[in-house]
């Protein structure tokens, strides 16, 4: 479990600095050098999810979800300077919940 939820973190950040690169240059006038570091964290992204302990890549999306709401709102405090309010963090919840429940839930093997 812990592993699992250190791939999840790590997806989770490199998705959120990848598409970061992209806003800050589409939305914010960054240069376009922004987007070398973006490609490259959006592919760390992809191949750490790979590395997910599911058996159908779709089981590992959903549950990745979650784990990308709450890293979002993290992002959201820590890089962006805006406190998550009461309902972003409510809903975080709720998510991580739900990704809990597609990760961890007992299934018969092949399922």
């Amino acid at each position: 479990m812990p592993a699992t939820l250190a791939i999840y973190a790590g997806a989770a950040l490199a998705e959120i600095a990848g598409c970061f690169a992209f806003w800050s240059w589409m939305r914010k006038g960054a240069g376009a050098i922004w987007l070398l570091p973006g490609l490259l964290s959006l592919a760390v992204f992809a191949w750490l999810l790979t590395l997910a302990p599911a058996e159908f890549a779709g089981r590992a999306y959903a549950a990745y979800g979650g784990v990308y709401i709450l890293a979002s709102l993290a992002w959201l405090w820590s890089a962006e300077g805006r406190r998550p309010d009461v309902w972003d963090i409510a809903g975080g919840a709720v998510c991580l919940i739900g990704a809990a429940i597609i990760l961890f839930a007992p299934r018969i093997a092949g399922d």
